[in-house]
């Protein structure tokens, strides 16, 4: 791959690793650090060719393409800014083959770098294997939620995995603790999601009818009925993929995520940092998928992490 010039506009020839790739993609992967607002403006702008041609974000890449790349400057990294350097970690690893990777990823580190955030899980990652050709998130996690997350090895199980979500085939399983009272054993959420951007630029969501279709189905796990205020360990299980999705569908049936810092409740969030959690209880536990070569049922689970195992445990006896 052709090195990337700050002064010069830069053309890189697509091998067998970005075959089939979205240009967006492609891009966010080669200019690591640059963010993503960046990549998609230079999108925008017709700077980024493919065979000397303009090209949307969605274009898909072929072996032998020539991407032409403008020069990319970069904001020097304070090495004394906290938002600028993700915290480095060791990846414990919950599955790995020939063809993917199961990272148990902690709350607090984000699943790869852009605005703000120098390395993330994905950057990292490729660092520690620097032989590895090949190595792409398969689907994403908040930068607050812990749990499985999958990372294709090759672009095949990459792509047989995405068809698997796209078809509903994955089945993803989480841990929620809310504010209850709650007591209906199962609950069906189908109301649909719109995502927008603040001032600010911070992605959010809500609520609204001109939003895409989004499911969640909450299951009853534990119940502290006599806690003040009364707690619920819910079990969520995504038939839809959105953005902040079990977040916003909580906060709309009016029972708080503890520790949920966009839409949770505030006041309340302090006096669980009070008591020991200082983190959104929200933990990706288990994924379900056929294995994308085999076509084998694979079932992966991510244990409690200690710390919201260990505030549960600080609640006593639970019913339900």
């Amino acid at each position: 791959m052709n090195e990337l010039s700050k002064d010069a506009a830069s053309r890189i020839t697509v091998d067998e690793v970005g075959a089939g790739q979205r240009i967006d993609n492609f891009l966010l992967r080669v200019l690591k650090g640059v963010p993503k607002s960046h990549v998609y403006r230079i999108l925008r702008s017709g700077e980024v060719r493919v065979n000397r041609g303009r090209v949307g974000p969605k274009t898909r890449l072929a072996v032998g393409d020539i991407v032409r790349i403008p020069p990319i400057r970069t904001a020097t990294r304070d090495p004394t800014s906290r938002t600028l350097v993700e915290r480095p970690f060791k990846p414990a690893l919950l599955f790995e083959d020939d063809a993917v990777i199961a990272v148990d990823k902690p709350a607090g580190l984000a699943v790869h770098g852009g605005s703000g955030i120098a390395l993330g899980l994905i950057e990292q990652l490729r660092a520690a294997r620097p032989q590895a050709r090949f190595l792409e998130l398969v689907h994403r996690l908040d930068r607050e939620t812990s749990g499985v997350l999958l990372v294709a090895k090759k672009r095949s199980a990459l792509t047989a995995l995405h068809a698997q979500l796209r078809d509903g085939e994955v089945d993803k399983r989480y841990q929620v603790l809310v504010r209850g009272p709650w007591s209906a054993r199962q609950r069906v959420v189908d109301v649909p999601l719109f995502k927008f951007a603040t001032r600010e630029g911070e992605r959010r969501v809500r609520v609204d009818d001109e939003g895409r279709a989004s499911t969640t189905i909450f299951r009853l796990l534990q119940a502290w009925p006599a806690h003040a205020p009364p707690l619920a360990m819910l079990e969520a299980e995504l038939e839809t993929g959105r953005t902040h999705q079990i977040r916003v569908h909580l906060a709309h049936l009016g029972h708080a995520l503890a520790g949920d810092d966009k839409y949770g409740d505030f006041a309340w969030n302090r006096e669980l940092a009070k008591a020991g959690l200082r983190r959104m209880f929200l933990h990706a536990a288990t994924i379900t998928f056929r294995h994308p070569a085999t076509g084998e049922p694979i079932v992966i689970s991510s244990p409690m992490p200690p710390e919201l195992a260990r505030f549960v445990a600080g609640l006593g006896f639970a019913s339900r």
